[in-house]
């Protein structure tokens, strides 16, 4: 029997011991925190040994550069080939930067904005408006970035297999839409990997901006929850059979693989829009840190090396996101009061729990000692228009502060529940 199947004097009695729950929750005084998606102190571990890399001595590339000096834009060899091996793609058209590639995004559009990039007719700081498309439940660093340039965010819905390509072709048919969010594989938040069939439309989509781009953000590429890794789809080769070699930014890095605050990012495109790139990036700088590129590429030796570390850090989250899925089935299941996606890989859980009441139980979570992110961050503007979704982020806490944390979530979500049905 769900919740919504409770006769009065049933759900007067539920929301009576939902009520005590509560108030035993709050008398734990709790400190939890599954507000972003952070590693582990045991994930960052693994790479320690990265830290005494290169070495002393050790500063020549493969091609006999000394990486302790100014140059070289395109990142080096070393670890170009290395992450064009883990990608499958073409190494000619990847480029190797510094520690996070969210900083390539801004910079991208920040650059389309001032100056417009290599197909546009005039920078898009002169168009009447800018409009960007943004699947939802989607990634909230993101949409802060199209924020801030006040373009107009247009929502599309998340399905099983990617976002909705038939309210994307519709939308593409204005020139005013410049572009597009996307995690391809493992999506923040959801964990949904787009499939080939959806990769394939987004690459052929007629439209009507030329300088139309889509960010394909492959930040969770090879962040399987298993031994297993699916392939990766060599988008921007996609695009060119397309017919559409410049659609796409396609982004990645090793954020979450070695040490988040200091790993190296990669950005993959055609041959144009590299060379734009690097046309603006050559005056905004003089090259990266090769330093730690070629730590990087020492310390993961190739390919296998790259995957032998994600299976370690497997390891560590499958038991964690095993452990939160168990509670949310053991202590919402029967109710149907909330559903939540069963991710593969990645490092979220999106939970939607009864239309109207997700900030209600971030805000009775909190009150619990219980910091989860805001409702709606998952959307624009942080405005979840049917106030539902909520993102969960098992990955810091250790497994025993993460069931106290679930449990008390799940106590959470029963109350706002029992609050909006008037019990």
């Amino acid at each position: 029997m769900t919740l919504l199947d409770f006769e009065s004097d049933q759900l007067a009695e539920f929301a009576a011991q939902v009520r005590k729950d509560y108030d035993e929750l709050k008398a734990k005084n709790l400190k939890l925190d599954l507000t972003r998606g952070k590693p582990s102190s045991e994930q960052l571990d693994f790479a320690e040994s990265l830290l005494a890399l290169p070495g002393e001595g050790n500063h020549a590339d493969a091609d006999g550069a000394d990486v302790r000096n100014y140059g070289n834009l395109k990142g080096i060899t070393d670890i170009r080939n290395l992450w064009a091996e883990v990608l499958g793609i073409d190494p000619a058209l990847i480029i190797a930067g510094d520690s996070s590639s969210l900083n390539i995004m801004f910079d991208l559009i920040s650059w389309s904005y001032t100056f417009g990039n290599n197909d546009s007719v005039r920078p898009w700081s002169q168009e009447e408006k800018v409009r960007w498309i943004c699947p939802v439940p989607g990634y909230d660093r993101h949409f802060t970035i199209t924020e801030k340039f006040g373009f107009e965010m247009v929502t599309v819905p998340m399905l099983e297999d990617g976002p909705d390509v038939n309210a994307i072709k519709e939308l593409v048919k204005d020139p005013l839409v410049k572009g597009m969010w996307a995690v391809p594989m493992f999506a923040n938040p959801t964990g949904i990997t787009y499939s080939e069939e959806v990769s394939r439309e987004l690459a052929a989509l007629e439209t009507a901006a030329p300088d139309f781009r889509i960010i394909w953000d492959n930040a969770y590429a090879v962040h399987s929850l298993t031994d297993e890794f699916p392939p990766i789809i060599d988008i921007v080769a996609l695009a060119a059979k397309a017919g559409n070699p410049n659609r796409f930014w396609a982004m990645s890095s090793t954020s979450k693989i070695t040490h988040a605050g200091a790993g190296v990012s990669f950005f993959n495109s055609s041959p144009e829009n590299l060379a734009w790139y690097m046309e603006v990036a050559g005056v905004r700088g003089i090259g990266p840190n090769k330093v730690n590129q070629l730590a990087h590429a020492r310390y993961f030796g190739d390919a296998e090396g790259v995957r032998a570390i994600m299976r370690k850090h497997a390891g560590s989250l499958n038991p964690k996101f095993t452990r939160v899925l168990e509670i949310l089935d053991r202590r919402l299941g029967e109710y149907e009061v909330a559903r939540w996606t069963k991710p593969e890989g990645g490092y979220f859980i999106s939970v939607d729990v009864i239309d109207g009441t997700a900030s209600r139980v971030v805000e009775l979570a909190k009150e619990a000692g219980i910091a989860l992110t805001g409702a709606g961050s998952s959307f624009p503007l942080k405005d979840d228009p049917n106030n539902r979704n909520i993102r969960l982020a098992p990955s810091l806490p250790p497994v025993e502060e993460l069931e106290i944390a679930m449990d008390g979530v799940a106590t959470c979500v029963l109350l706002a529940a029992v609050e909006k049905l008037g019990a």
